[in-house]
């Protein structure tokens, strides 16, 4: 963030045949660990619909943040009439009341994103929107494919978070009320792996940016 080290992350994604598994590990660094004493995991289990895109089928993460400890996201797709709806698992310690189910109908978590993206720039996909819903704030992801650009290698991408309903605090608990668009910027690996190589954000006007600084093969060990 602005310069200094914020956060080490690590993610791990399994593609299988008709499936996927997303993991995240995230560690808070030097001021940021100071402030908010952040850390979490995460994991999504989905199928990948022909054509379709991910069709997650769970998203259960566990954090510490600031006083809040051991926190637990629990969320589950449910198919009911005619729908996936995303509902909270049993062991889930939110504080607050979920969205209404018209808002949490045909959505992915926001670990699945990573999957989705992948999943569209591979299938040729130039322009697309993603309907995300984390817990607490639906929103949506609006994806645009960049042109190549020479000087810069990878595919490029420019994204858009356009905030829908919950995203002025009123069932976060983090109470975040930043409901402007917030624009972000990736880049995949231009290759058939299309791994995230970096990606930029700013955050309570602060710029944070994410570089991939080791890629560990299957099966062998991976240190933070």
């Amino acid at each position: 963030v602005a310069g200094l080290p914020a956060a080490q992350i690590r993610l791990t994604l399994h593609d299988g045949p008709g499936s996927y598994r997303d993991e995240i590990a995230i560690t808070s660094e030097a001021l940021p660990r100071l402030v908010t004493h952040f850390r979490g995991t995460a994991v999504s289990d989905g199928r990948l619909a022909a054509g379709g895109g991910p069709a997650p089928s769970r998203f259960d993460a566990n954090y510490d943040l600031r006083k809040r400890k051991d926190r637990k996201l629990r969320m589950n797709f449910v198919a009911r009439d005619g729908a996936v709806i995303a509902e909270r698992g049993a062991d889930d310690t939110s504080r607050k009341p979920p969205l209404k189910e018209q808002f949490r109908r045909n959505v992915i978590d926001p670990l699945s994103v990573i999957t989705a993206i992948r999943d569209a720039v591979r299938r040729g996909e130039t322009a697309f929107t993603l309907p995300v819903y984390d817990g607490a704030r639906r929103f949506d992801a609006e994806a645009r494919v960049l042109p190549r650009d020479p000087a810069n290698p990878g595919i490029r991408l420019a994204l858009l978070r356009r905030a829908g309903a919950g995203c002025k605090g009123e069932t976060s608990d983090e109470g975040d009320p930043d409901d402007a668009p917030r624009p972000v910027s990736l880049t995949l690996s231009d290759d058939g792996r299309l791994l995230p190589l970096a990606m930029s954000v700013k955050i309570w006007f602060l710029p944070l940016d994410a570089t991939l600084e080791r890629v560990c093969a299957a099966g062998d060990p991976c240190a933070w």
